[in-house]
């Protein structure tokens, strides 16, 4: 947790791919200050022709290396927030020649009690990942 999946076009290498999930995971790390291997990563590609990703008229030029970085995490701050965008953007255009106006991100929230990571069990609730939060 946080989960994060990437709708990108299709046609990226294996290595690309390897790079952009490393790079996102760092920003993670960064950002969210979560444990290494608190990681939970999917791809989707899509043919070009499945994918719209405009820009709500803000004049932000897209290319075909174009994603939207959904996370579903539990709250964070708006630092946080604005400080994984920022990190992530930079470190993708830097690593992965990805420039920041091919990257959209949304974040959906959500409690403690929406998390069972296998077994059948709630471990944010059952206490054996960290202290419950409120809901």
């Amino acid at each position: 947790m946080p989960l994060i999946r990437f709708d990108m076009l299709e046609g990226r290498s294996e290595t690309k791919l390897a790079a952009i999930l490393d790079t996102a995971h760092q920003a993670v790390l960064d950002a969210f200050h979560v444990p290494p291997r608190d990681r939970y990563q999917i791809v989707h590609e899509h043919k070009k022709s499945r994918v719209r990703i405009e820009d709500t008229g803000l004049g932000i030029p897209r290319t075909d290396n174009v994603m939207i970085i959904s996370i579903t995490t539990r709250p964070r701050t708006v630092e946080e927030k604005t400080a994984f965008f920022r990190i992530l953007t930079e470190a993708l255009e830097q690593k992965c020649g990805i420039a920041p106006s091919d990257v959209m991100v949304n974040y959906v929230e959500n409690t403690d009690a929406d998390w069972s990571f296998g077994n059948g069990e709630a471990q944010f609730l059952n206490g054996k990942l960290g202290k419950p939060q409120p809901s």
